[in-house]
This record gives C-alpha cells, sequence and structure tokens, in this order.
C-alpha cells in the first residue's frame, strides 16, 4: 500500500461538525477499500486566494491516508460528487509526519504576537532610515544651526 497526505476544502457555509461528518464519510470509504487513515488535522476555516463556486473562505482538513490506489481514486470520485467539497489534493508521500503539520504548528505561534516588538521588528526607526536624522540629508555629520540663526550669520533678511 501507497502513503498520501490528502488535504480537501469544504464550502464556507457548512459547519464544522458537518466537515468532521465529511471526513468521516471519507475515512469509512478508505476503510472499506482496504486502507488506514492515520491521522487527520482540521485547519479551520480560512481565506482562499480567490473566489471558488462562489467561496472566500474553506474549511481546510488534513488526512494522512495510507491505502491503495482504488481506495483512494474511489474517495476523490466521492469527492468531486459531493457539492460541498470546493477542492482536494492527494500528493504520495515516502512517509508519514508524525508531529503536527507546518499549519497546526503556526496556530500555536499565534500568542507570541505581544512579544514581537516595535513597529520594524528588532531594529529601531533611527536604524531602518541610516542614522539619527539629524544631520545632512546625504549622510554627512555637519551640525546644522536653528533657521534664524542661520538667517542671521548669512547677513540677509529673508524678506
Amino acid at each position: 500500500m501507497a502513503l498520501y497526505e490528502h488535504v480537501f476544502i469544504a464550502r464556507q457555509d457548512v459547519s464544522q461538525q458537518q466537515v468532521e461528518g465529511l471526513t468521516e464519510q471519507f475515512s469509512t470509504i478508505i476503510k472499506e477499500n482496504g486502507g488506514q487513515i492515520g491521522k487527520t488535522e482540521y485547519w479551520g476555516l480560512r481565506n482562499l486566494t480567490y473566489k471558488v463556486r462562489k467561496n472566500r473562505k474553506g474549511h481546510y482538513t488534513l488526512m494522512n491516508i495510507d491505502a491503495p490506489h482504488a481506495a483512494v481514486a474511489e474517495m476523490e470520485r466521492q469527492m468531486g460528487i459531493n457539492e460541498d467539497v470546493l477542492r482536494f489534493l492527494t500528493v504520495r508521500v515516502e512517509e508519514h509526519e508524525t508531529e503536527p503539520s507546518a499549519v497546526m504548528q503556526n496556530r500555536g505561534d499565534r500568542g507570541d504576537r505581544g512579544d514581537r516588538g516595535g513597529r520594524f521588528g528588532d531594529r529601531e526607526r533611527s536604524d531602518r532610515f541610516g542614522g539619527d536624522r539629524g544631520g545632512s540629508r546625504f549622510g554627512g555629520d555637519r551640525e546644522r544651526a536653528p533657521r534664524r540663526d542661520r538667517e542671521e550669520s548669512e547677513g540677509g533678511d529673508a524678506s
């Protein structure tokens, strides 16, 4: 039997319980045809890059499958018939990952947003603009006198 990673996207207007029901339905098809489901991950309701059948979002689900090709082909046929499934992708892999997928690992990082620092990350604003911006525009270290003092030292009136 071959190993597969399978991701499908369900319509945005179905509930999470209905998506879990779809996952069970497709898992049953695999098991009836001599395969096994390793792990399943519900990735949640996520934005789509572009509209698919008038949907801007979709429920993403990952399934690790160990099954013969015929079982996967039957599951994909059933997904093509089901109106709740927008898209699916099956990829053959050498081995399944035992740890959570990259999508699930990124979800755990969301709590760290408060520790990000300022607007420019770890850099200060002055570093971004090449110094403390007090000198001339082209990087000279010449100190500028206030405007009123410069006019007086140049010996002329501004008017």
